[in-house]
């Protein structure tokens, strides 16, 4: 078991915002300037090619931060951000430019190579959350939601199956191969999003995996647009969401 370590904090926009590491993994933890007062965590999961500082994700814990008194923390997904890629790593990413390039399916292989990636992050995402629930403005007995968009569901689908202590999460736009078998698991409160146009993700590739989930409580919600054309109103969703299913009012307008 890897303790957590914080490296570098700083403060702005309501926020304190401290890099950590747990082993060699490096991540980021968000939480309310305004002290150290118990309050639910929320994971997020980067997307393909992204990182922890990438601007959504500032951005989703900037709203679950100060709208919800949130504690929210990011880690680096391995071969991304601040972890070296390794020779398989660059071998997919090879393969999939090259289908993109010749216009050719690219599904076969962003399953393939997320499902790999699913395998090291689990445990990853795992050992943080036991270092990041050691601090005391967070707690082992409080409530955990997860949220995490393509890639961020690729890796979050089997975390949410394996891992009890999340009580809810937000998922989506990502293909369903990998992924049937723990989707069937996962019981707790969903909240799901796909582009109904999706050049990548098929919406019946969508609609299968909303499907597949087991929890009594799912919500759908399609919008019209591409793959990159996600509306920020379902950030603002998404928060309203894990708020009432962890236990918080959103206290400033999302």
């Amino acid at each position: 078991m890897h303790a957590l370590q914080f490296t570098a904090e700083s403060s702005s926009n309501g926020m304190i915002e401290r890099d950590f590491v747990v082993g060699d993994v490096p991540g980021v933890l968000w939480s309310p300037a305004s002290g150290a007062e118990r309050a639910p965590l929320v994971l997020m999961g980067h997307g393909g090619g992204a990182h922890k500082r990438h601007r959504a994700m500032l951005g989703r814990a900037q709203m679950l931060v100060t709208g919800c008194g949130f504690h929210v923390a990011v880690i680096d997904a391995p071969g991304h951000g601040d972890r070296p890629r390794s020779a398989y790593d660059e071998q997919e990413i090879a393969e999939l430019r090259k289908a993109q390039a010749a216009g050719e399916p690219e599904g076969p292989i962003v399953v393939r190579y997320n499902a790999r990636l699913a395998e090291l992050a689990v445990p990853e995402w795992r050992a943080t959350l036991d270092a990041l629930q050691e601090l005391p403005e967070i707690g082992a007995d409080g409530p955990v939601g997860y949220v995490g968009i393509a890639m961020g569901t690729a890796l979050g689908v089997p975390l949410v199956a394996a891992e009890p202590r999340i009580t809810a999460a937000v998922l989506g736009m990502m293909w369903p191969d990998a992924l049937f078998e723990a989707a069937r698991q996962i019981t707790v409160p969903i909240e799901f999003v796909l582009q109904w146009d999706d050049e990548r993700v098929p919406r019946e590739a969508g609609l299968a995996l909303f499907d597949a989930f087991a929890s009594k409580e799912k919500t759908l919600h399609a919008n019209a647009g591409d793959h990159v054309r996600f509306p920020m109103f379902e950030v603002d969703s998404s928060v309203r969401f894990l708020a009432r299913h962890l236990g918080r009012e959103v206290t400033s307008q999302v």
